[in-house]
């Protein structure tokens, strides 16, 4: 007879770091996202409907083939994520708050405001990333 153990519990925390890891972020850098976004719960979910760890929106997961309700593949396209935006802004000299800015509220909306948009939420998000990101590279 075959005993079927329960799943042991991932801690949010090192599949932050690995993900990073993966995708060649700082791992301060993501782990300062996901305290933002959602202080570590996979079972977050926005007003707007971002889900879990790093807060994906339904639509940024399905385009990122992963499902934003498992937490693995929620840190992990997020991470990615991060990384796809730091790439796009590569030449920008306000890459990583143009790559924050357009995690928060899309990248359209940077585009169109030519850097943060005039949302207070997104402003607030890229100040308390940054803030955190140093604080723990410290």
């Amino acid at each position: 007879m075959l005993l079927s153990l329960p799943a042991l519990a991932v801690d949010p925390r090192e599949l932050v770091t690995q993900a990073a890891v993966r995708n060649g972020l700082p791992p301060e850098f993501v782990h300062s996202v996901a305290q933002v976004e959602s202080g570590y719960r996979q079972d977050a979910v926005s007003p707007k409907g971002a889900i879990g760890i790093m807060q994906l929106m339904p639509q940024t997961a399905k385009e990122l083939e992963a499902d934003p309700s498992d937490a693995e593949q929620n840190v992990d396209a997020g991470a990615r994520y991060l990384r796809a935006l730091l790439l796009k802004y590569l030449d920008d000299p306000y890459q990583v708050r143009k790559a924050l800015a357009a995690y928060n509220a899309g990248p359209a909306a940077v585009d169109r405001y030519g850097g943060i948009p005039p949302y207070l939420e997104t402003q607030q998000f890229v100040r308390r990333v940054l803030e955190r990101y140093r604080a723990l590279s410290q």
